[in-house]
């Protein structure tokens, strides 16, 4: 059953997410998202650039791809396992939550990921390097859910 599709952002958009930064891929090669066997349930991110993330720090990788999904479905990420699992790096947000109206933001839904590396050294995420999955979950709503906004921004743009 297939309820999404991942795309590439404009390369205007994409320009504007790498201003200052070097050495990233074209947006024409960036892999879209695809999981590792048949029975993986997350979807793989590649790293359209290297990234080294100082010892306590963050980093906000922009990761040229968005999601267009059904609604009533939403895209949560997390770090992929090997990851978490060697270098303790996670979310900056604990988990990415993409919304199915995301797409249509002002910034194309481009989705990004900040990580946040715990360790007291540098960790490196090499150009082209899986290290962010996106698992596809059905979500429901309240029965007293009156909701009529659409969204307009992107990060927080529902936090007023």
């Amino acid at each position: 059953m297939s309820i999404a599709r991942f795309t590439h952002v404009s390369q205007a958009q994409y320009a504007e997410a790498m201003a200052g930064r070097e050495g990233f891929l074209p947006i024409a090669e960036i892999p879209m998202p695809k999981r590792a066997t048949t029975g993986s349930a997350g979807y793989d991110f590649v790293s359209p650039l290297e990234v080294t993330i100082p010892a306590g720090e963050t980093a906000l990788i922009p990761t040229g791809i968005r999601a267009e999904m059904e609604q009533g479905w939403v895209l949560l990420l997390f770090p992929r396992s090997s990851f978490g699992f060697k270098y303790s790096l996670r979310l900056a947000n604990t988990v990415g939550v993409i919304d199915s109206d995301y797409a249509f933001a002002k910034n194309e839904g481009h989705i990004m990921v900040k990580l946040r590396n715990p360790l007291s050294e540098p960790v490196t995420i090499g150009k082209g390097e899986r290290f962010c999955q996106g698992v596809f979950l059905p979500y429901g709503t309240a029965e007293e859910d009156e909701v009529t906004a659409g969204r307009v921004g992107g990060f927080g743009s529902t936090d007023r």
